[in-house]
């Protein structure tokens, strides 16, 4: 708790999924959860649902700006992770904030929707490369997204230690690289370059998984929250994301969601 009697603060810096499963919605979701209190800066609407995203409208940029502002100057932050910034412009803007906010900070570098829509413009790459990543404590790609990032692309656990390496190159203290899309096993790698972490657990037979992403950062951010260092933050959070996923539910006519709340209903 804080002194004030508050649980600790995480802010997700992300778009809205009208369908509930991903995006902010997730986000808070995993926060109440894990015990904080999560707080958000919307960047961008999306008409989703089970079966795609049908719309993307960005924020502007100076409202990004002040929704962070009054949270951040006034309640304070004690974590922050980053979701769907569309634009170049977006993910300077909030490199900029975060690099000026004294909490770490997990970037989701999100590029494709789960149904393979982009929510990441081609123009933005650099910017995440060369702003974004240079400000994270922790930066989350899957495989699809370590390839935009670094070009390497991923058909093994050697080829993972090789992307975390090209990801470390590019700025942020800590690299997990997510090995979800491998066959076997679902296998992660966490590494700052000088210590490595593998973190492991079964595959689970269950399509619906909506939402996975953006649930494993804002948990990684929120144990970040709660006073734990990185690499167990990042194991607290795969345990959570696992249990998540054997409880993904069937919603509408195609891939449903994480159920974010399995340990409370006790599934």
């Amino acid at each position: 708790m804080t002194d004030t009697g508050a649980p600790p603060l995480v802010l997700t810096v992300a778009g809205s999924d009208s369908g509930g499963g991903a995006g902010i919605q997730a986000d808070l979701k995993t926060m109440l959860a894990l015990g904080v209190h999560g707080m958000s800066v919307l960047t961008a609407v999306t008409a989703q649902n089970s079966r795609g995203v049908h719309g993307v409208w960005d924020l502007p940029a100076e409202a990004v700006r002040a929704q962070y502002r009054a949270v951040a100057d006034d309640i304070g932050v004690h974590a922050v992770k980053t979701g769907m910034l569309s634009s170049a412009e977006l993910v300077e803007l909030v490199a900029e904030l975060i690099g000026g906010t004294a909490a770490p900070a997990v970037v989701d570098p999100v590029s494709v929707s789960k149904h393979g829509d982009p929510l990441l413009a081609a123009s933005a790459l650099e910017a995440v490369r060369t702003r974004l990543l240079p400000a994270a404590t922790v930066v989350t790609p899957n495989l699809d997204e370590v390839v935009q990032l670094t070009g390497v692309r991923v058909e093994d656990e050697a080829d993972m230690r090789r992307a975390a390496a090209a990801l470390l190159e590019l700025g942020p203290r800590w690299a997990l690289v997510k090995g979800g899309h491998l066959a076997g096993e679902a296998a992660d790698l966490l590494t700052d370059g000088s210590e490595e972490h593998w973190l492991r657990a079964p595959r689970l037979d269950n399509r619906h998984t909506h939402g996975t992403g953006c649930t494993l950062a804002s948990a990684i951010a929120s144990h970040l929250a709660l006073g734990r260092p990185v690499p167990e933050a990042v194991a607290l959070a795969k345990e959570y994301v696992t249990g998540a996923i054997a409880a993904g539910f069937a919603l509408g006519a195609g891939i449903g969601p994480v159920d974010h709340g399995w340990r409370a209903r006790g599934r």
